[in-house]
């Protein structure tokens, strides 16, 4: 039986498929951020002001420290993609197990809130995906609370088992889980904790349920697309509980469904996995790809523990990797609300935060930054440590959050680590997010363009060429991702197909570089000081 569902599955999904997967799609030109609504600000006017907790109406408020619409100004950080935390109503603080996907928590407000603010956002140029939990819903949803009666129509709509099965799950964690409420008579499946009971999506309901409210969301609110939570885990196949087939093929079906709804909605995944198993979602041999994109953890990974280590030949592999597997379907980020804040791996060190950030956002796919990385605060386990308020004055209870104590306290560093701080320093992190947000949306190399690695000719080096399209400008970006000097390190002009006496601009420092020397041009050194420690040159090299 189970084998007939899984081929029926797939035969629907693969009919649904997307088309034209190798148009380039409007996230590639973006820049994106990530918000914790409870985190980011607490509205000082509506209903729910000034109660601690952040919500819509607080977003609003603060949106033009994302983007204020108009280029000419220089305090807002640019970013023209928002990607909001789960919005559901849900009895948790982060949401991730709902208990209706069609009403606003009435901790962040109403529908109408959010709309305004999807209209707000739109109008300054920045598009807006939904967390959507997809895996599984609270225990508490009507729908589970339901199913738990065995005469229920909704009993096939989550996974039933008895006798209770004895295997566990991929990192050894309970996954079969004894009802407690009612006498059911068998156990269910909830592959995270046993209050978010997975859905079944062998059930054909279950999938016209979830379009249908996929449709609620891109109709009623306007939204440009979804975050989808913990995506390989959607179809288990007995003991196989990541990546089967199923899951991908029902993935392709969902993601044509949305594209039927509004033409450019762009589905990201959360596939946490090493490259090859990504690339099942959105190779770059892949007609049809499951998702538009999916979170590239290992190049997280490699960034942030590359610099840490002073590993640059690792950053270097795992971005070649990346490239060759995926084509910039991707999504490069740093860290986000369930790993360590980058700033924290990094040891503190904001000149490895400088460097962290340039391969970030210059390299291929469309990148991801978690609130709050642009200043550098902090954090670690657990979960909640990750996702304090948003730090946005000096002020020592509150940080600019709101007028009274948090939801849950600021870290201690924020007296120097704020928004109203670095803004006002001139070679602050925030700048330097700034100005790269900027060079990545002047420059279509940075954003569509091809990867090249470069051999720098020195260990710790890590360099590499952005090019749109053969004879178009290319962009040149060269980081020490080690705490020494690099005093020797030099380019191959006539790989890049310089001319002698050609010559670029470093848009970090606005220096322009040394010409190519014509004695020979494959030594060529842009700049004759020495790489300080993770120092970073994105060099405009113009056209050839």
């Amino acid at each position: 039986m189970r084998t007939t569902l899984i081929a029926s599955t797939l035969a629907a999904a693969l009919s649904a498929a997307p088309a034209n997967a190798d148009e380039p799609h409007w996230a590639a030109d973006s820049v994106f951020y990530l918000a914790f609504v409870r985190s980011y600000a607490d509205s000082a006017q509506g209903p729910l002001a000034n109660d601690g907790v952040g919500d819509l109406r607080g977003m609003i408020e603060r949106l033009d420290y994302l983007n204020d619409g108009d280029p000419e100004t220089d305090t807002d950080l640019g970013v023209t993609g928002l990607w909001l935390m789960p919005i559901a109503q849900s009895p948790s603080y982060h949401g991730y197990d709902t208990t209706d996907y069609e009403a606003v928590d009435d901790e962040y407000g109403t529908m109408d809130d959010l709309r305004e603010l999807v209209d707000a956002c739109h109008a300054r140029g920045i598009r807006v995906v939904l967390d959507l939990v997809l895996n599984h819903t609270a225990d508490e949803h009507p729908w589970f609370v339901d199913s738990a009666q065995p005469g229920s129509g909704r009993r096939d709509w989550y996974i039933w088992r008895d006798p209770k099965p004895a295997y566990k799950g991929a990192w050894g964690q309970t996954v079969w889980h004894d009802h407690q409420r009612e006498r059911a008579g068998a156990s269910y499946f909830g592959g995270f904790h046993h209050g978010m009971p997975d859905l079944n999506y062998e059930t054909p309901a279950v999938t016209a349920e979830m379009q249908r409210i996929a449709r609620f969301w891109i109709d009623e609110a306007g939204v440009d697309g979804f975050r989808l939570d913990a995506v390989k885990h959607l179809i288990e196949d007995g003991e196989d509980q990541s990546s089967t087939d199923a899951t991908i093929a029902w993935l392709r079906g969902f993601n044509g469904f949305c594209d039927s709804v509004r033409a450019d909605a762009w589905l990201v995944g959360e596939v946490w996995s090493g490259p090859d198993e990504i690339a099942k979602y959105i190779g770059a041999d892949l007609t049809t790809p499951a998702l538009d994109s999916c979170f590239d953890f290992p190049v997280a990974y490699a960034i942030l523990e590359g610099i840490r280590d002073g590993d640059g030949a690792r950053i270097s592999a795992e971005l070649a990797r990346s490239w060759e597997l995926h084509r910039g379907r991707s999504s490069p980020f740093l860290s986000n609300h369930d790993t360590e804040r980058a700033m924290s791996v990094l040891g503190k060190d904001e000149r490895r935060a400088r460097a962290a950030a340039t391969l970030l956002l210059t390299a291929p796919g469309t990148p991801f930054i978690y609130y709050g990385e642009e200043i550098g605060m902090t954090g670690t386990k657990p979960d909640p440590n990750l996702r304090t308020p948003m730090q946005w004055t000096w002020h020592p209870v509150t940080r600019g959050f709101s007028t009274v104590r948090p939801w849950h306290p600021v870290q201690e560093d924020a007296a120097s680590v704020n928004v109203e701080t670095e803004r006002r320093d001139p070679i602050s992190l925030w700048q330097h997010y700034r100005t790269l947000i900027a060079a990545r949306q002047d420059m279509p190399a940075l954003r569509r363009g091809s990867f090249t690695p470069v051999d720098a000719g020195a260990a710790g080096a890590v360099a590499f060429v952005r090019e749109q399209a053969t004879g178009t400008r290319r962009v040149l970006v060269i980081v020490n991702a080690t705490d020494d000097d690099i005093n020797s390190y030099t380019i191959d002009a006539e790989q890049l197909g310089l001319a002698p006496g050609a010559a670029g601009r470093d848009v970090l420092s606005g220096a322009e570089t040394a010409p190519v020397p014509a004695e020979d041009p494959r030594a060529w050194r842009p700049f004759a000081a020495a790489l300080d420690p993770y120092e970073s040159r994105v060099i405009d090299l113009g056209t050839p």
